[in-house]
């Protein structure tokens, strides 16, 4: 079977939603990233296999997957035959930042309500002559249903916070994701060995920082390649070094080069 590689993307311009993203993969595998917004995705065919919070799940179809923002995360076919996926970004107007740990613990839901609810949520989002009150309707009917999923958690989830080092790190790369730092440079403004700091925010978070920095940066070109700008631009006002260095991550991250996913969209 040839790799296949199709997707689709767009900004439906429904507040909280900041992405639909539709893709059918047969080979590819993510490596590990963020996302610093949520990830609500349902399987259409085939199964994800993925890693979040160091353990090992499995995204079959009719499971509703949540995953957090800033909570490192790769991805996988688990079939021979790959996997079709829908996801939409949701932003922390959605779900608050307090759901974090609940859905880091145990991300995937299974709920054939909220799985019709999402779907029918694709279905009027796809559709430019949808109402925008019907879109914003069925979000809202969604984030009710995860946040009844979510909430009973909050009680008995009490996660540890990330060391102070690691912490700092992470607030000053999201500070300079355009205007990047060395790892010098971020040693000597936190007062720490480069070797230490490194440890430390892989400790903590499960992602290298230059992995960490480089999902930012492609977070942010999706963002302005769905809002027009050219993949040339998109490269310097994001800050990779060229357009070779963005369409080489981007690939890795998202499955197709820039130009591709901008064509994508609707």
């Amino acid at each position: 079977m040839a790799a296949r590689q199709e997707v689709s993307a767009w900004r439906p311009g429904v507040p909280g939603v900041v992405e639909v993203f539709h893709a059918h993969f047969t080979e590819h595998a993510y490596p590990m990233h963020v996302h610093d917004v949520w990830t609500l995705l349902i399987v259409d065919d085939g199964a994800v296999r993925y890693d979040l919070n160091r353990r090992e799940h499995a995204t079959p179809r009719d499971t509703v997957t949540l995953l957090p923002p800033h909570v490192p995360h790769n991805g996988s076919p688990a079939t021979a035959r790959g996997f079709r996926k829908r996801v939409l970004y949701l932003d922390l107007s959605q779900l608050d930042a307090s759901y974090t740990g609940p859905a880091a613990g145990d991300p995937d839901l299974v709920d054939p309500l909220l799985w019709r609810r999402i779907g029918r949520l694709h279905t009027v989002l796809a559709d430019a002559g949808a109402e925008q009150w019907e879109a914003e309707s069925r979000l809202a009917l969604v984030g009710e249903r995860l946040r009844g999923h979510l909430r009973p958690r909050l009680a008995v989830c009490r996660p540890e916070p990330a060391g102070g080092l690691a912490r700092d790190l992470r607030q000053l790369l999201d500070e300079r994701v355009e205007r990047g730092m060395t790892l010098q440079e971020a040693a000597d403004l936190l007062h720490a060995h480069p070797t230490h700091l490194v440890r430390a925010f892989g400790g903590a978070f499960g992602i290298a920082p230059h992995r960490y920095l480089t999902a930012r940066r492609v977070e942010r070109a999706r963002k302005l390649l769905l809002d027009g700008m050219p993949p040339a631009q998109v490269a310097g006002a994001v800050g990779f070094h060229d357009q070779a260095h963005l369409s080489r991550h981007f690939s890795r991250l998202v499955g197709v080069p820039p130009g591709r996913y901008a064509r994508s969209r609707r």
